[in-house]
Order: structure tokens, then C-alpha cells, then sequence
């Protein structure tokens, strides 16, 4: 089963929408926090589930979606955060995507997406809509000339695209983590990116990573 936890300061949604991803095959709900700090207490915890999916309102007090998305993209980086908002505004769908969300959802979005995109976040490692995709698209920095990646490079890009840690992708390639922080240093720096999500979209995109 893959665990779930949601953030979100309205309570009765949050327990109606765990109550709808508790319906779906394979998951089930481990923690429902009214903000980000009580997710994080949670977490360290002794006793904590670590959850595979956090579903992330972004505006909370104490800690919102924005602060609550960088703390785990630093600190736990195997769980994937999928914002669930009300807010439809392009900056701040950027800034959570940005902070690390690999994903956003509106609240009002049918069941059926939203167990979509649970599942997609677990095997493509992100789910944008045709409107995140464009915001994403828009906010890429154009390059002037052709980038030319090396065969290693683009054996690491490959790896980058699965689940793998950066750590597990350093065994892989034979190589020590802090050469494969190197290679992820290098291509994001030719490709203009900022995170992992976009070096998965770009491999997409240009048929490095077929998913």
C-alpha cells in the first residue's frame, strides 16, 4: 500500500478527501496535519509512516504549502509533494512548483484525476496539466545556443527519470555521489533547469526518457 498524508488547515475537507483516496486501489491515509509544522513534527516522529505522497494545500497558518514543500524537498526528498489548492493563480502555481511540488490539482478536480495523478506521481515522478505545463514552458530560459550533453550525462538523465535516489543512481553508475552531484550540477546548469522535475520534462520531450 502507498501511503498518503495530506496538509490542509479545513479539516472537513481534508477527512473528505481522505476519504476518497482511502477508495482508491493500493493507498491508504497514515496522517492528516492542519499545516505544515504539524507535518513536520509529525515526520519526526518515532512512530511516523513516512509517506510516499503528501497532497499539500498552499495557503495554511504556521507553515504554508510554499515553506512546507522546500522543507521536504531538502529533508526528504523521496516524498513527492502534489499540491491540492483553491488557489488558481500563475505565480503561485509556479512557486510551488518551484519549491519542489511535483504536481497541482485543483480541489474541485473530479476523483478519477485525482487518482490519476496519485498515480502518476508514483511512476512518471510528476503529473502537470496542460495548464502547469504551460506555465512551465513559459518560465524556461531560452537558449542561445545547442546544448551538447555527454554520453554520461545523458546515461545520468536517464537514471534522473526514475525513482531512484541520487545515491542509488551513483551505484549504478559506478560512480561516488559526489561525482553524480557533480553531473546533476553540470546539466542543470546547460539546460537552464532548477529541478528534477524539469529535467524529467525535458527528457520527455526531447525522446531521452521514454515513459
Amino acid at each position: 500500500m502507498y501511503k498518503v498524508a495530506l496538509v490542509d488547515d479545513h479539516t472537513l475537507l481534508s477527512e473528505a478527501i481522505a476519504g476518497l483516496v482511502r477508495q482508491f486501489e493500493n493507498f491508504e491515509v497514515v496522517n492528516i496535519s492542519v499545516n505544515g509544522k504539524e507535518l513536520i513534527n509529525y515526520l519526526n516522529s518515532t512512530n511516523a509512516q513516512i509517506p510516499d505522497i503528501v497532497l499539500m494545500d498552499v495557503k495554511m497558518p504556521v507553515m504554508g504549502g510554499v515553506e512546507t514543500t522546500k522543507y521536504l524537498t531538502k529533508h526528504h526528498p523521496d516524498i513527492k509533494v502534489l499540491a491540492l489548492s483553491i488557489e488558481e493563480d500563475e505565480q503561485v502555481v509556479m512557486q510551488m512548483i518551484r519549491s519542489g511540488a511535483k504536481g497541482y490539482l485543483l480541489k474541485d478536480t473530479r476523483k478519477s484525476i485525482l487518482e490519476q495523478a496519485l498515480n502518476e506521481v508514483l511512476t512518471f515522478g510528476f503529473y502537470y496539466t496542460n495548464t502547469v505545463e504551460r506555465l512551465i514552458k513559459k518560465s524556461e530560459t531560452t537558449l542561445e545556443e545547442e546544448v551538447v550533453l555527454k554520453d554520461r550525462e545523458i546515461e545520468f538523465i536517464k537514471h534522473a527519470c526514475t525513482e531512484m535516489t541520487y545515491k542509488e543512481i551513483a551505484g549504478k553508475m559506478f560512480l561516488s555521489p559526489k561525482t553524480i552531484e557533480g553531473y546533476r550540477e553540470s546539466v542543470f546548469h546547460k539546460l537552464g533547469l532548477k529541478n528534477r522535475t524539469g529535467l524529467v520534462i525535458y527528457a520527455i520531450k526531447n525522446n531521452i526518457f521514454t515513459p
